[in-house]
């Protein structure tokens, strides 16, 4: 089951469980979830929205550009260790994280939320673009992008919220 909820309600909880991390799925080929620490739950262009930011090498980014939408998977409470380290150490390329998750079908968009992380956000992409790598302060940069990731900087996707849920056990 699913309980609708206004996700304005939630963004305390929201914004605590980003540091340690929630899950980014995607579903392009297969289905692909990444831990994320950073993220803004807002408004823009008179539109509820979430932003995430994805680096170039990782194989959600991929999955996003094909796709245009993702869906956020939020812990109600501590994040399952196991989860984050499979999806925020591993990557889709090689293994199929869904063999690890309890996957729920979507209300709005073609990729699941995840039952053990239940506060879930669908989303379709309406804004995406590069970093410019001179625009962010040097102590960041260098902190961020040393000159070994300079190729390797993010992509921030705005996706505006199409659902918003907790999972419900029926």
């Amino acid at each position: 089951m699913k309980e609708t909820i206004n996700v304005y309600d939630y963004a305390e909880k929201i914004t605590k469980a980003l540091r340690p991390g929630i899950l980014l799925n995607t579903h392009n080929e297969k289905f692909n979830s990444m831990v994320i620490g950073w993220g803004h739950l807002g408004v823009l262009w008179g539109t509820d929205t979430f932003t995430v930011y994805v680096r170039q090498s990782r194989y959600t980014k991929a999955q996003i550009d094909a796709t245009g939408e993702f869906t956020l998977s939020v812990p109600l409470e501590l994040p399952d260790k196991k989860i984050n380290e499979i999806c925020g150490v591993r990557s889709g390329r090689d293994i199929d994280k869904a063999e690890y998750l309890t996957l729920e079908e979507p209300v709005s968009n073609k990729t699941e939320g995840v039952r053990e992380y239940p506060l879930t956000i669908e989303c379709k992409v309406i804004y995406a673009q590069d970093q410019v790598l001179d625009s962010i302060p040097e102590d960041l940069r260098n902190r961020y992008y040393g000159p070994e990731e300079a190729d390797d900087f993010h992509t921030m996707y705005i996706g505006k919220i199409t659902a918003a849920y907790i999972i419900r056990e029926d």
